[in-house]
């Protein structure tokens, strides 16, 4: 991949990569020019470049005075350009340069002035540079030099030139894989006393076979690297045994996950380590452990701190009884169990790390005794335990920091054990107890608690009761009753930081923030809230930063705007549906007037109109919006009076409609024709009852009936209202109205009965049959349609499946029918 674009760089014509970057908002000091094919400095570099990247360029050769049209610079990266030969003054001029970087450069010939002027050179990495001795580097002028790097090299001696005695400010020494061997008496003797006191040395991928004893006597040194250095037990055993004399703030030793020459520990091969004076102990990469740690701690009793990383320790066997380990770290150990009982050991404890075990699973045991234990960090495992903590910490009194976050399950109690805890991190532990109970009510010191991602759901009316000192809450990820927080954080009344974002929150209550006036961060974003109720929001006078992207917000209103705090210097709206219309002119002007104040504010983007959408809240065209005052009245009252006009249509249509129609009715009223027996009103959705029971009873019985159907009998082509007036009431003694739920629901059935209702008053006599199927729900038809006040005047009938029922419904609707039939067999016309 990386040659690939390697490729793509150098189809492009010299110098289109050479164009200014800006870094931290100053424009025109950095330059990239990769893989240009270039041989020098372009011509259109400005001299105030400050950073300048010339890497796989073929240079070849840097002759004096070869950047004099760069004396500004601070950084240059020269990596791969084929530099075979520096001369003299080859820098001159840059006095200000801070890193040099010629990494894999075939350097055969630097002249002795080659890095003259390089006044305030800190760092310089020459890694795979064909350097095969330190002394082969004309440096010893460099006293600012911090960092040297000759890493990938063919240095073969430690032995360090005199003119390191001039590098009083050199802080950190690579020779990483490079070919020493040996360490000799005197190779560091430039070095004496306190002069290497803060000097990190790196010799890890070294083949060192021998270590001679009193190589490092009296040697001070920050940090020794001795990583994959040896190739069996043995040799490592007698090379740490060379280490004798040595005084170190740091020794790391152990193996590179890709490299591991070594892999048995075995007892004693730490023994060299009781002549050397280390504060910290780093051991790393080790894989075979066995049962050979009885050892492991023995010449450690005196190192403040010990890191064991990616060791595949699973158990800790013995623990010499005089050790005085302050900090003891096991990263990516293989513990199946919390060794909690073995630990308890190391009375002068006071930090414990145990994470990142995908096979630590248990904490069954409980620490004993441990009186000085303030950190316990126990995360990233796969832990899963109930009741925490009373019975896993009653031996740590004095424990302030607890970490469980990142493990399976854990189950809380109402008891603790740890009255000082300050910091209660459980994040991505999949909790019980927090949501449903005070769990917390022991923990009054605590400062600082998230839970945030814990699969916690918020039920409780006091869920942070005992919290009066908490002054950080993130809580991301879980849920409360109602998505509403509610009056949860009523206690909390010494709150700075609050993290409730990806809680599913569709409302804030106005008490919720009633007691948090000290809150300065409040992050609420990645919710559902439609508003931003400022009063809500108003106690919280003391923000600085909120929070509020990724919700439903489609605009803040003016009093919104007006709640704001006068404290506030941050606030994130991005991500939110916001409607970019004139009807929001006053948001949209805050916003482009106060876009210092937002954060993220390229993505504070319109959701509507369509038009805008994704367009920034910032780019607005304010302007669009001001039309003339006569102009605005004038399609405001028209608007009005249009919108008026229709509602009222809209409201009083049917009213209009049944006038209508009534006063067409008494029109005609004297030539009415009753071709009819009677007209059947019904809903659509009940036509299978009326085909198959109404008509095939009435019109096939004896005598038989003749029935007016909308869908059989109604004239094509002709108005519904009209047909409904004239084919039907004018044309037909009786009106028949089947009432079902889907009746209930029609305005044209009740429409059509409203009109029978009229017809029955104009002719003053019972003309109406309802029959009432019997899944309607009778309070429903007494609500909707007053029953009562047609049973008065009209024939009820109940629809019913029992054989005896359906009888007697028939024989009581024949007899309705009859009722003012003058002519016997009429019906059958």
């Amino acid at each position: 991949m990386v040659w690939e674009m390697l490729g793509l760089y150098m189809m492009l014509p010299p110098v289109a990569q050479c164009s200014p970057e800006d870094l931290s908002e100053i424009t025109n000091i950095t330059y990239r020019c990769m893989a240009l094919n270039l041989s020098g400095i372009p011509a259109e570099i400005p001299p105030s470049t400050q950073n300048l990247d010339l890497s796989f360029n073929p240079l070849e050769s840097l002759t004096s005075n070869y950047f004099s049209a760069v004396p500004a610079l601070r950084f240059l990266d020269l990596t791969r350009c084929h530099i075979q030969t520096i001369e003299d003054y080859a820098f001159e001029d840059l006095h200000n340069l801070l890193t040099l970087i010629l990494t894999a450069n075939p350097l055969w010939h630097l002249s002795p002035k080659a890095f003259y002027s390089l006044t305030s050179l800190q760092k310089l990495v020459a890694v795979e540079a064909n350097v095969s001795s330190l002394a082969d580097l004309p440096i010893g002028h460099l006293h600012t030099l911090q960092e040297l790097n000759v890493a990938n090299n063919n240095v073969d001696s430690l032995k360090l030139p005199k003119y390191f005695s001039n590098l009083t400010f050199l802080r950190f020494l690579s020779l990483q894989s490079n070919k020493i061997s040996s360490i000799s008496t005197g190779d560091l003797d430039v070095l004496p006393g306190e002069k290497g006191l803060n000097l990190t040395l790196v010799l890890s991928i070294n083949d060192i076979k021998y270590i001679q004893p009193g190589s490092f006597e009296g040697i001070h040194l920050h940090e020794l690297a001795l990583r994959s250095c040896f190739e069996n037990t043995s040799v490592m055993k007698a090379c740490i045994q060379g280490l004798a004399g040595l005084q170190v703030n740091r020794l790391v030793l152990g193996e590179f996950r890709n490299i591991r020459r070594v892999e048995d520990f075995s007892n004693g091969l730490l023994d060299g380590l009781c002549q050397v004076q280390l504060q910290e102990f780093v051991f790393i990469c080790f894989e075979r452990f066995y049962n050979g740690t009885d050892t492991l701690f023995d010449c450690l009793v005196n190192t403040s701190t010990i890191r064991l990383v990616d060791v595949y320790l699973n158990q800790v066997s013995a623990v010499p009884a005089a050790s005085r380990i302050f900090q003891l770290e096991c990263k990516t150990c293989k513990f199946s169990e919390v060794p909690a009982l073995k630990l308890s050991s190391f009375k002068e404890l006071r930090v414990l790390r145990i994470t990142k075990s995908k096979y630590l699973t248990g904490f069954r045991q409980g620490f004993v005794h441990l009186p000085n234990l303030e950190v316990l960090d126990l995360s990233e495992n796969q832990l899963s335990f109930i009741q925490c903590c009373s019975y896993h910490l009653d031996g740590t009194p004095k424990l302030k920091h607890l970490n469980l976050s990142f493990n399976s399950e854990i189950s809380l109690s109402k008891s603790w054990g740890v009255n000082e805890l300050v910091s209660l991190d459980l994040q991505h532990s999949k909790l019980g107890g927090p949501g449903g109970a005070p769990v917390f009510l022991p923990l009054g010191k605590l400062i600082y608690l998230d839970i945030s991602y814990t699969n916690t759901h918020v039920e409780s009316q006091c869920p942070f009761c005992g919290l009066e000192s908490l002054q950080v809450l993130k809580m991301a990820g879980n849920s409360f009753k109602d998505n509403d927080p509610g009056d949860s954080f009523g206690k909390l009344t010494q709150l700075l930081s609050l993290d409730v974002s990806s809680c599913k929150l569709i409302q804030v209550s106005l008490s919720t923030f009633s007691s948090l006036g000290k809150l300065q961060k409040l992050n609420i974003s990645h919710n559902k809230l439609l508003t931003f109720d400022h009063l809500a929001y108003k106690p919280l006078q003391a923000l600085t930063v909120l929070d509020f992207s990724s919700n439903q917000l489609t605009v803040l209103t003016e009093k919104a705007l007006e709640s704001l705090p006068s404290s506030l210097l941050h606030l994130d709206l991005s991500w939110n549906l916001f409607d970019c219309s004139c009807n929001h002119l006053s948001f949209l002007k805050w916003a482009q007037e106060h876009r210092e104040l937002l954060r993220s504010a390229e993505l504070t983007v319109c959701n509507s109109p369509e038009h805008l959408n994704n367009a920034s809240v910032l780019n607005f065209d304010l302007s669009s919006c001001q039309l003339s005052a006569i102009l605005v009245a004038t399609y405001v009252g028209t608007a009005l009076t249009g919108a008026l006009f229709l509602f009222l249509i809209y409201k009083y249509y049917f009213n209009l409609y049944y006038w209508l129609v009534l006063l067409s009715g008494c029109r005609r009223y004297a030539d009415r024709d009753d071709t009819y027996d009677a007209f059947v009103i019904h809903s659509s959705k009940d036509i299978e009852w009326v085909r198959k029971e109404l008509v095939e009873t009435l019109e096939g019985g004896a005598p038989p009936f003749r029935l007016c159907l909308h869908y059989r009998d109604f004239t094509p082509g002709v108005p519904v209202a009209s047909n409904i007036v004239h084919e039907g009431f004018l044309s037909s003694r009786k009106v028949i109205a089947v009432i079902s739920d889907h009746f209930l629901e029609s305005k044209w059935c009740s429409f059509e009965l409203e009109i029978a209702q009229s017809w029955q008053f104009v002719e003053g006599r019972s003309g109406i049959i309802l029959i009432v199927l019997e899944e309607v729900d009778k309070a429903l038809l007494r609500r909707k349609l007053g029953l009562s006040r047609y049973l008065k005047r009209n024939t009820y009938l109940e629809w019913k499946e029992r054989e005896i029922s359906r009888h007697l419904f028939w024989r009581q609707l024949r007899t309705a029918l009859l009722d003012g039939k003058t002519e016997p067999g009429r019906g059958g016309n």
